[in-house]
């Protein structure tokens, strides 16, 4: 059986025949042994037929789909032009030789064109990879380098762009740099207190916040300078008037040494600069949390922005952390301490960052690992609706808190929690529930938007159309009296006719039987008959 090798290039799609294979030979040894020698393998394998790619354009595009495992209309066009032609009804006498196992898949399900992919091919390729600018003449070397890098460049480019958890970076990033802000705030502000308290050493029993202590030592300066009249705004400054004036009294009988102006002026702006750390730092805790609920809403909701936020970046992205069962998920970040364990033969960890979250601090020392468990296989599930699900909302992340503080509940107290199942029932009548209300307010909306748009047609409306209008109504109020009158006038005859022909005796007849067929008079009717009858009884 024949064989046919397709190569994927930077600059176009080739085809190889293997024709020697006698040659070479079937084991894989022999044809890593024979692959470096051209001569060799030349003889062995023949060029078939190459088509170039149009543009750069064209060869992303190409590159992308054989990538994916897809087959595009001119890789079939190409097969079809340079392969031999199989018969109806009758087996091929060749197969393809393809790299990639999905994209010879889809060729055999789409055109019926035998394709395999083992060793032995992928050694052949490899070879033709190697020799490929010896194969096509017109082709140079520094061109193929060329397509080549320009193809890398650009295929790369695309990836990053169409990158769906590239998001996730920017969590990663802020939650890094958080962690760094803190070490850094906290070294700066005991730096401060250090070398401010050589001058006023009473502040510090007095104040013990860091950011609270910078602005006071960006205020002060020098305690000499304190006096009575700076109270109101020392109060403003800290928030308790009461500890405005145990400064002011601190600042009078103070053991502090005296420093000069410069080394104020340097304390101050480094008490600035600590200042400006710590606001940006909160700044950047609150980007992250925006950031966390648009990413990850259940998650956030569930376990926190903090938390969740490390759990991401320390598996690397949102699509990471989906895909981790949970028991990986409850160890993350303390794999020291698990390899540890696994050496020594020890116990391993229970809980790794998700120990930070506050149900395991609130959990009894004998039901931290099963809580650590349980909410590790609640945060699985709300990552992998946060990774996989189209709409963002946080109704499952709710639910899924729900579900934890119930099962705290039962530790603690013995309370059955709900089912997994009509928790989840709760959540997804919940989120159709809110898509309904939004419809109905988009209804409304609409609806409001045509009553305006009627309402300016009535008022922009000309006077001729009101006339026509009014003139249209006229004519088929008279038409419609028309046609009363003509309905009218028979009856009447019909009455008149009627009237003239009956004699009073057949008037009352009607009477009766009309008092007959309605049912109050009817009844009445009955009722006399039945007076009569009792009278003619009691006079005989």
């Amino acid at each position: 059986m024949a064989l046919y090798l397709l190569f994927e290039s930077a600059s176009g799609y080739a085809l190889f025949h293997a024709h020697g294979i006698d040659e070479i030979g079937q084991s894989v040894d022999a044809v890593r042994s024979t692959v470096l020698d051209l001569k060799r393998f030349s003889k062995a394998v023949k060029l078939a037929g190459f088509t170039p790619f149009l543009s750069a354009v064209d060869a992303l595009n190409q590159c992308n789909a054989i990538s994916e495992g897809i087959m595009t209309d001119e890789l079939r066009n190409f097969l079809e032009l340079n392969l031999p032609k199989v018969k109806e009804g009758k087996k091929a006498k060749f197969t393809v030789g393809v790299m990639e196992p999905k994209v010879g898949s889809h060729i055999t399900e789409s055109t019926g064109i035998p394709c395999q992919s083992n060793d032995y091919v992928q050694e052949l390729l490899r070879a033709v990879r190697l020799h490929f600018d010896q194969f096509i003449e017109q082709l140079k070397p520094s061109d193929l380098e060329k397509a080549q890098l320009g193809l890398g460049h650009s295929y790369s480019r695309a990836k990053v762009k169409f990158n769906v958890n590239r998001v996730d970076n920017m969590v990663i990033q802020a939650i890094f740099l958080l962690d760094t802000l803190d070490k850094d705030v906290n070294s700066f502000s005991m730096r401060v207190r250090e070398w401010y308290g050589w001058h006023f050493p009473e502040l510090v029993k007095i104040v013990n916040d860091n950011y609270l202590y910078a602005k006071l030592a960006k205020f002060v300066v020098n305690k000499s300078d304190l006096s009575e009249k700076d109270i109101p705004a020392l109060a403003d400054l800290i928030g308790d008037e009461d500890k405005a004036k145990e400064i002011v009294e601190a600042a009078k009988a103070s053991m502090g040494q005296d420093l000069s102006p410069v080394d104020l002026i340097n304390v101050q702006q480094f008490a600035q600069r600590v200042m400006n750390l710590s606001e940006y730092r909160k700044n950047l805790y609150e980007y992250l949390v925006t950031k966390m609920n648009d990413i990850a809403p259940n998650l956030t909701s569930l376990i926190g922005e903090m938390v969740g936020a490390r759990l991401i970046s320390h598996a690397g992205s949102l699509s990471n952390l989906a895909k981790c069962p949970a028991s990986t998920l409850q160890i993350l970040g303390a794999e020291k301490a698990l390899f540890r364990a696994l050496k020594t033969r020890g116990n391993t960890p229970k809980y790794g960052l998700i120990f930070h979250s506050s149900f395991i601090g609130r959990a009894s020392t004998k039901n931290k690992g099963r809580m650590a468990r349980y909410l590790a296989n609640k945060c699985s599930i709300a990552s992998r609706i946060d990774c996989y699900s189209d709409m963002s909302s946080s109704i499952f992340g709710e639910k899924l808190r729900e579900q934890v503080e119930e099962r705290l509940d039962f530790y603690d107290k013995g309370v059955a929690p709900r089912k997994n199942l009509d928790v989840m029932k709760a959540a997804i009548d919940g989120l159709t529930n809110t898509e309904d209300d939004d419809g109905k307010e988009n209804g409304d909306a609409s609806v409001k938007k045509s009553k305006k748009k009627k309402s300016k047609a009535e008022a922009n409306g000309d006077a001729m159309d009101v006339e026509n209008a009014t003139a249209e109504a006229e004519t088929g109020t008279e038409k419609k009296k028309k046609k009363k009158h003509k309905l009218e006038e028979p009856k009447d005859e019909e009455m008149q006719a009627n009237g003239d022909d009956e004699t009073p005796k057949k008037k009352k007849k009607k009477n009766r039987e009309a008092e007959s067929v309605d049912p109050k008079t009817g009844t009445e009717g009955k009722s006399k008959k039945k007076k009569k009858k009792s009278k003619t009884d009691d006079d005989e």
